[in-house]
């Protein structure tokens, strides 16, 4: 191993939990997520102040508010963000503080939930659809429907298009006649 990547390892940082006890979050003047990490058990590093975070969810559709990952964010001179802590259980914080990654998060993961489907056409191995969502009307491409559309347990259906944006139906049994029986073939 080259020294350069000796170096390298030995100066990344240890990711931590985050819990009220060692983390603000705080909204910047520039309507980004600040956090304060004090560190009273390294008194070399009491206290780190990171201008900007990016929290991420560990499971975003299965347990949304557990294991987000608080993360810098990604820049051109040292690539992808390091890894700052983990957030266990969200609601471990305040409620201000709960608001603040919630609604960062909610921005970062936006899943329009579908409310009807006014076409789907098949044309060359891609499906069109024309829908309403909860967003407003929407038309979107989606390849491989078989891979696309995911069922869970609970009855929830996510569908992914092939820009990677996400849809979901909550509750098939509320959609119209007409918009289940558009997509029925491929659950």
């Amino acid at each position: 191993m080259e020294d350069m990547e000796l170096e390298n390892l030995f100066e990344r940082r240890e990711s931590v939990r985050l819990t009220p006890e060692n983390a603000v979050f705080t909204r910047s003047e520039g309507g980004l997520i600040s956090l304060r990490l004090s560190h009273p058990e390294a008194p070399e590093k009491e206290e780190e102040f990171f201008e900007r975070v990016i929290p991420l969810r560990g499971f975003p559709i299965t347990d949304p508010e557990q294991f987000i990952s608080v993360r810098e964010p990604d820049t051109k001179e040292k690539g992808r963000g390091a890894e700052i802590g983990i957030i266990y259980d969200l609601a471990e914080f305040d409620e201000a503080q709960q608001t603040l990654l919630r609604s960062e998060l909610d921005r970062h993961y936006f899943t329009p939930e579908l409310l009807k489907i006014y076409s789907v056409k098949e044309k060359f191995g891609y499906l069109y659809f024309e829908t309403e969502t909860s967003a407003g009307k929407t038309s979107f491409v989606m390849n491989n429907p078989y891979s696309n559309f995911r069922s869970f347990e609970d009855d929830r259906i996510f569908l992914y298009d092939i820009d990677g944006n996400c849809f979901q139906i909550s509750d098939p049994s509320k959609l119209d006649k007409a918009s289940y029986k558009r997509i029925e073939i491929y659950l």
